[in-house]
């Protein structure tokens, strides 16, 4: 747990207040109310009930965010909003350009095609990645690397729109600041 100095003061004192929680979910917790053993509610261990927005998958890591305002649940994860979700991605194999390229128009992943997305190269990386979605498809990026002939060694989420992960540590959360909290609602 990570309660930064910079974060918002503990809501307890107004229980209807909206919580709204940055969490660096570890490769292995899976994104579940469910009761089942590693799921984000029991590693995160708030007081009260919180939400995750979203998922990421248990092989994933990074930045998911957790709330009790479900209204802007909806708003946050429905394709239709189309808010941008970056992620830095790591390879078993070589970046090569024609990959880069076709990544950003779009992939046929058998259920569905891709929508365009904004894709780099890290700067001093041959296998590293970053990727800007705007829609959240089950296991998008690794599907979209496997067409290609790529498998996925680690996947992290670094932002959700204007929300960044940070310097939070593995299993580490902190509130969203006052700042965070007002261009989020301005965005949804």
């Amino acid at each position: 747990m990570n309660l930064n100095k910079n974060s918002v003061s503990a809501p307890f004192s107004n229980p209807s207040a909206f919580i709204y929680i940055a969490y660096n979910k570890p490769a292995g917790i899976i994104c579940t109310t469910e009761r089942i053993e590693g799921n984000i509610i029991d590693a995160i261990n708030f007081p009260t009930p919180l939400l995750p927005v979203g998922r990421l998958d248990k092989d994933s890591e990074g930045l998911i965010l957790l709330t009790n305002d479900k209204n802007s649940i909806n708003k946050i994860i429905h394709p239709d909003f189309e808010h941008e979700k970056e992620y830095i991605v790591t390879l078993n194999l070589p970046l090569r350009n024609q990959f880069l390229k076709s990544m950003a128009t779009g992939v046929n992943i058998g259920d569905a095609v891709t929508k365009p997305c904004t894709i780099k190269a890290e700067p001093d990386s041959k296998r590293i990645f970053r990727i800007i979605l705007k829609q959240g498809l089950n296991r998008q990026i690794r599907k979209m690397c496997s067409v290609f002939g790529y498998q996925v060694l680690k996947l992290q989420r670094v932002g959700i729109m204007n929300i960044r992960l940070g310097s939070l540590k593995p299993g580490e959360w902190r509130y969203l600041s006052d700042e965070e909290q007002k261009i989020l609602k301005l965005l949804l």
